[in-house]
């Protein structure tokens, strides 16, 4: 039974949530602050972070942060704020959902289970294999049994949505991926106001990959994968 964190100090709210995503199955530990939940992780980590961001002792987008530095587990922000920068703001600390209140639960039970789908069953690529790809000097592996990427043998640390999204390309090398496409497979996103939450983590992932140009973007369109595969790191 997947074990999922609710970080929220309105209680209603928090114990509504609650409810739903224990009739969905899943076990819940309820928070309504920051405090407690920290405790709670030092503990027993979360297959799943639901995190309010205004709570009486800190800030969730600090929060986030912070946790980021010791582990990495899906993230929904469920917040208040619903200016276009708090949403981007969110998804550049690696968040795989975020979404503003009021919310329907059941719609909020569906987001769960679309991402713990993701994150157990992978839809990135279709056979499980070590893939090896090279872009200049540098050699990246990507692990679908491991979950794993390393370039240049040094591990990279991607969250469950840089993961999908860099599967995604990976799967469709040389294809040109546009926006649309990358977030209705990877967040089950169609509004192309969301198009900039696309730009924000391959910004992320570039970040993460090194200065090797494995990803192009062309210009009013989309992203393309532009590693070639090789046999062996060599």
């Amino acid at each position: 039974m997947k074990l999922i964190y609710v970080v929220e100090d309105h209680q209603v709210i928090r114990d509504g949530v609650r409810r739903y995503l224990e009739l969905a199955g899943y076990k819940v530990l309820g928070f309504g602050n920051l405090a407690s939940v920290r405790d709670a992780f030092k503990i027993t980590k979360a297959d799943l972070l639901i995190q309010d961001v205004m709570l009486p002792d800190g800030d969730g987008f600090e929060f986030v942060q912070e946790l980021r530095k010791s582990m990495d587990i899906p993230v929904i922000f469920m917040t208040a704020k619903i200016a276009e920068e708090d949403r981007i703001h969110g998804f550049e600390l690696g968040a795989d959902d975020y979404i503003s209140k009021p919310f329907s639960p059941k719609e909020l039970v569906l987001r769960v289970q679309a991402i713990l789908r993701r994150v157990d069953g992978g839809q990135e690529v279709e056979t499980s294999h070590k893939y090896y790809y090279k872009a200049d000097s540098g050699i990246m592996c990507f692990d679908e049994v491991e979950h794993k990427v390393t370039v240049n043998d040094e591990p990279v640390a991607l969250t469950a949505a840089e993961w999908r999204i860099l599967g995604l390309l990976i799967g469709n090398t040389s294809r040109i991926l546009p926006r649309s496409e990358i977030l209705k497979k990877c967040f089950d996103y169609t509004s192309e106001s969301y198009e900039r939450i696309a730009d924000t983590h391959i910004k992320n992932l570039r970040a993460k990959l090194g200065p090797y140009p494995w990803i192009e973007t062309v210009r009013g369109y989309g992203y393309r994968f532009i590693g070639y595969p090789v046999e062996e790191k060599a």
